[in-house]
């Protein structure tokens, strides 16, 4: 397997966390033009997996959904709430934790993306460039009313994870 499509993704994945970690180096002061900036990242990294590769790998797969696509999604639903709310420390935290797991899901020997670079290798240049020509994602100013951070609460608690417990912590 020639794991292009697994090195470019994950490559982004750094590409992300070192905005994040740049945006965030001084916790409740952050510079949010660099934050600016992962947002957009995170977000049309999203895409390129749920507009291309997710779909492109389910159908290879006779149309059957794998096994851990349905996690991932949640994932990336509270990883996108996540981005509606402003910055506080709290949330960067629980974004940290949450992407830290989801990478490993996506990243780790046998996971999500060396299954679906298995099951698309025939079309690896092809998905390649949709991935790269994707159109960046436009973001909205954040939004500070509160029912943004319990919508944001929720779909991280739908996803499996505790924002109070990961916050704490």
């Amino acid at each position: 397997m020639n794991q292009r499509i697994h090195q470019f993704l994950s490559n982004d994945h750094r590409r992300i966390e070192d905005l994040l970690e740049r945006a965030t180096v001084e916790p409740g002061n952050y510079k949010i033009d660099l934050y600016q900036q992962f947002r957009i990242g995170l977000l049309t990294h999203i895409k390129m997996e749920e507009k291309v590769l997710f779909p492109a790998a389910q159908k290879a797969n006779g149309g059957v959904q794998l096994e851990a696509f349905a996690q991932l999604r949640l994932e990336h639903g509270a990883i996108t709430t996540l981005m509606v709310p402003p910055p506080t420390p709290a949330l960067v935290k629980v974004l940290r934790y949450i992407l830290d797991k989801h990478d490993l899901l996506e990243e780790k020997p046998g996971g999500m993306y060396d299954v679906c670079e298995r099951l698309t290798e025939a079309q690896t240049d092809d998905l390649l460039l949709q991935m790269k020509n994707i159109g960046e994602v436009p973001v909205h100013p954040h939004n500070e009313a509160a029912y943004a951070l319990e919508t944001a609460i929720r779909s991280v608690q739908r996803a499996g994870y505790d924002y109070d417990q990961i916050a704490k912590n």
